[in-house]
């Protein structure tokens, strides 16, 4: 058993006993607890693999946790590629492995109710802290707020919760700062103006601001599709996990770190019981405390960058990130007390096995991230958790015609003025889209978005300067800028893998398809080279290969602004952000 749920005793949240919840798996009875997903019953019950993949077979199960991968399809009561980290499981749910590409098992109608558009002076995309801080300072500047979320409760990546059938006595031993997050969740859902929505996603941004919602699962069942037309909206996305490829990294029991954070404290569940982490940038400590606090053995975390570059990076700023530095100190003492080592200039640059990770190499890098001949070792893993900074969650805003630019790490974000509003009217953007710089500045740039987007739906001319917001977002972006100087991602990860490594997961597109289609096919724009090398085309759209499809392509994208390097021209213009069942496509036609 490679995953496990830790027992109530001892555990620091103190969960009571949830109640039994009778499913099948593959025909079998399998233990369930109310609250939980289908990947957290999986891998509760020891299986980190419920699908192959449709061209090679080969077997896949969670990987990036959060809903963004499509790593983790199964077939739910007859209905194929339901994502199992994001479908909460129900009395007498059959689950069954997918194997490749699968069709529905019944031509039965679902039940899907349509219904008439609902308006909003502001709608707010996201219910992580931007989002929250953007609804409740809307909500308090006098319109009315839509939140939109595909969680169960809010709080996003940040400050995930336990399920409440989980019973969890003192869930603030699992999250810092949680005192303050629940006064925000608390005043959000008293809020006589602020109206959630949970377990929702908006797929289609058309002008005019009306938004195309699906709530509900995905399997069809109480499923609702509606519009949603706002005067402003403000998009609070949040972002995911970038993890770079080498061989091996698509097997089961190789996990984004989001995914394992995720797990740890949304279920009590640690992804192995031997673990490495491995990345660079300050969440692979919290992931590593969740991991600890599940039961895990963490065998190393290794930084990719050398204690020189991070000293060298905060120091650049050095007063920026002083509140930091207890905290740090507590995630040093915590390492010291299991025995953690943690390891600088060191990475994972292989992952071994045949249906699940088995052991992994690591290497000591060069200052360009190259593996230093001689250095490589092999260690017995039965998880590895990987993290190298994160990539935002682009997809509204480019169906919204946002402007991107370049973030602090040089990823690509939306540009916003100092109000938040992006260069598309009625449209504002906070916290991790605008640049990757952590909960703070996204709660201090919501604050700033909401009360802007409410004067913008009110015509109240321009909002009030609140002097505290402003000062806190400047000095998040002065915090983003020296955590990206203190853990960049160096040009040498591409020798990590071959010409045979996989980098699109979902359409197994490997390196020498990528190189090959620009080289040797004269491929040269993103459009071209998907459509060639179907590389971006799988489920996911791009959102885990993208990054690395345009910095293998070495700038074979015909780039329309600087930061779109990441953004291929092609996507600037998709109507559909995340992939929606084909009714509900044709019942949102049928009102335009």
């Amino acid at each position: 058993m490679n995953a496990y749920l830790r027992p109530a005793e001892g555990d620091p949240a103190e969960v009571g006993t949830p109640d039994a919840v009778q499913i099948t798996v593959d025909g079998q009875p399998m233990r369930a607890l109310a609250g939980q997903t289908v990947a957290a019953v999986m891998l509760a019950n020891g299986r980190d693999a419920w699908r192959t993949t449709r061209n090679a077979g080969r077997p896949r199960g969670v990987f990036c946790g959060i809903g963004a991968c499509y790593d983790c399809l199964v077939v739910v009561n007859g209905i194929p590629d339901i994502r199992a980290c994001q479908r909460t499981i129900r009395a007498g749910d059959a689950i069954t492995t997918q194997r490749g590409a699968v069709l529905p098992e019944s031509t039965e109608v679902r039940e899907v109710s349509k219904s008439a558009p609902k308006a909003a002076d502001v709608v707010v995309v996201g219910a992580g802290p931007a989002g929250v801080a953007a609804a409740l300072a809307a909500g308090d500047a006098g319109v009315s707020v839509v939140v939109i979320d595909g969680g169960r409760a809010v709080g996003g990546q940040f400050n995930r919760q336990l399920p409440v059938e989980f019973k969890a006595r003192r869930p603030e031993r699992l999250q810092h700062g949680w005192g303050a997050f629940t006064v925000q969740r608390d005043r959000l859902a008293k809020h006589s103006r602020i109206t959630h929505l949970a377990e929702s996603s908006v797929w289609a941004f058309e002008q005019g601001n009306r938004l195309w919602v699906q709530r509900g699962p995905a399997d069809g069942v109480g499923r609702e599709v509606f519009a949603v037309d706002a005067k402003a909206v403000v998009l609070a996305t949040g972002a995911y996990d970038r993890v770079l490829p080498f061989p091996g990294w698509d097997l089961p029991g190789v996990y984004s770190a989001g995914a394992a954070q995720a797990l740890a404290k949304g279920h009590r569940i640690a992804v192995g019981k031997r673990v490495l982490v491995a990345g660079t940038g300050p969440f692979l400590l919290p992931v590593a405390e969740s991991l600890i606090g599940v039961g895990a053995q963490v065998v190393g975390l290794l930084e990719a960058n050398s204690l020189k570059t991070v000293r060298k990076g905060w120091s650049t700023d050095p007063l920026v990130a002083t509140g930091k530095f207890r905290e740090a100190l507590g995630y040093g003492v915590l390492l010291a007390r299991h025995r953690i080592p943690l390891r600088h200039g060191w990475t994972v640059i292989a992952a071994h096995g045949e249906d699940h990770v088995e052991a992994v190499t690591i290497a000591r890098l060069d200052a360009d991230w190259n593996p230093i001949p001689g250095s490589e070792r092999r260690i017995e893993v039965g998880a590895v958790c990987l993290g190298f900074g994160f990539t935002a969650q682009l997809e509204l805003a480019v169906s919204a015609r946002c402007e991107l630019t370049a973030g602090p790490d040089g990823g690509p974000a939306v540009t916003v003025d100092a109000n938040q509003q992006t260069t598309t009217p009625g449209v504002y953007a906070a916290g991790e889209l605008t640049g990757i710089g952590g909960a703070d500045l996204a709660s201090a740039e919501g604050r700033v978005a909401g009360t802007a987007a409410a004067h913008h739906a009110l015509a109240a001319g321009i909002p009030p300067v609140v002097a505290a917001d402003v000062a806190e977002v400047v000095k998040g972006r002065r915090f983003a800028g020296a955590l990206a100087r203190a853990y960049p991602v160096r040009e040498g990860w591409r020798s990590w893998s071959t010409q045979e490594t996989v980098v699109c997961r979902c359409e197994e597109v490997t390196r020498g398809d990528i190189e090959g289609a620009v080289v040797e096919r004269g491929v040269h724009d993103g459009r071209a080279l998907k459509l060639t090398s179907r590389a971006g085309l799988g489920l996911c759209q791009g959102r885990v290969c993208s990054r690395t499809v345009a910095a293998l392509a070495a700038g074979q994208y015909d780039v329309p602004k600087a930061g779109q390097d990441d953004v291929p021209k092609a996507e600037m213009k998709r109507p559909i952000a995340v992939p929606v069942r084909l009714r509900d496509l044709a019942d949102a036609q049928e009102e335009l």
